[in-house]
């Protein structure tokens, strides 16, 4: 792959999940019951900072939990004899509760429409809503975010590469063309 573009930096990043804080305390009119639930890889180190802003805003901890969708995957078929299994850490119920998905990359739906169902097996939360730092369209399903850091329209020649500190070493995301 070639890389195109850096299109957002640090600093950008953060600016975008401070701005995502403020719009999930807005839209839910404060933070009552609300549980943010990261879908792994990297949702999950975005769901925690996305967690701490509201903390700093709001003066009130929300809950953080991680899901992985491995086996809620409709192509689980194709993943080969044995699929890693991370585990799902919802640390906190999710019945009646307010529920976050957050994700890095939206892209088709098929990951939220997985993390959508795993979510509902550990109980009956009031509402989903979806938070994703950055949507590049191609949407497979009728699935839409409620909250988004960046719209970044792509081709489907072209891969999005979201790099996160907890992980990479780096905060960053990039473009890549492949060959």
């Amino acid at each position: 792959m070639n890389l195109k573009a850096v299109l957002l930096d640090e600093n950008a990043i953060r600016r975008s999940l401070v701005r995502i804080a403020h719009e999930i305390i807005e839209k839910n009119k404060g933070v009552d019951d609300i549980v943010l639930i990261g879908i792994k890889r990297r949702g999950y180190p975005i769901a925690k900072r996305i967690s701490e802003q509201i903390l700093k805003i709001e003066g009130v901890e929300v809950p953080v939990g991680s899901v992985d969708i491995t086996l809620y995957r409709d192509d689980l078929s194709n993943t080969g004899d044995r699929p890693m299994v991370k585990g799902t850490n919802i640390e906190v119920t999710v019945r009646d509760k307010k529920v976050i998905l957050v994700d890095d990359v939206l892209y088709t739906c098929r990951t939220v429409r997985a993390a959508i169902d795993a979510v509902m097996d550990c109980g009956r939360p009031i509402f989903i809503q979806l938070a994703v730092l950055i949507d590049r369209g191609h949407k497979e399903l009728p699935i839409r975010a409620d909250y988004v850091g960046k719209n970044i329209p792509t081709s489907k020649n072209e891969v999005i590469g979201v790099e996160i500190n907890e992980i990479d070493g780096v905060d960053a995301v990039k473009i890549y063309e492949k060959f």
